[in-house]
């Protein structure tokens, strides 16, 4: 297995390449779309499950529960940059997310002004991962130099027990 003797940032960098790719397919899905193409509601449907499983409650759900609080008793403010910037960006992208799935259920019932919305909630995805992506590399890649090994013990166990679904997903978004 690819990532059972990693470390939690690997892990975690591991997980922002799964959710890439993901955030690559919209970026088709949105073209197919301008196009006037159909795109499959099962399909749109999976993005969602996937966004508000693997890349919120599974990735930002570590980042949360173990990451932030590991930085916080290492003397990180819990407000401000970076912990207050990146809980800001998760609680943005839960939120763009609930409208991606609204567009969604409005384009599964055939509503034809649904379209837009769906085009511009994939876009405005596909543009908010990637920056929010890089920004939380930086952070992790620091966290590399100030916490101990020790002190992510937490994640790479909660890294362990999610392996399995993890490399389920990756072979999902691979096919």
């Amino acid at each position: 297995n690819q990532m059972s003797g990693a470390t939690p940032v690997e892990v975690l960098e591991a997980e922002h390449r799964v959710i890439q790719k993901m955030v690559a397919g919209m970026s088709v899905l949105a073209e197919q779309l301008e196009l006037g193409e159909p795109v499959d509601v099962s399909l749109l449907e999976s993005i969602v499950v996937f966004l508000r499983t693997f890349a919120d409650r599974c990735h930002h759900g570590k980042e949360e529960a173990f990451l932030f609080p590991a930085l916080i008793r290492r003397g990180v403010p819990s407000h401000g940059c970076p912990i207050g910037g990146l809980t800001m960006e998760h609680q943005k992208g839960r939120v763009m997310v609930g409208e991606m799935a609204d567009a969604v259920r409005g384009y599964a019932a055939g509503q034809p002004s649904v379209r837009e919305n769906l085009v511009r909630s994939l876009r405005a995805l596909v543009a908010f991962y990637p920056n929010h992506i890089l920004f939380r590399n930086g952070v992790e890649r620091v966290l590399q130099v100030t916490l101990p090994p020790d002190g992510l013990s937490a994640l790479v166990k909660s890294a362990t027990i999610l392996r399995e679904a993890i490399e389920q997903l990756e072979l999902i978004v691979a096919s």
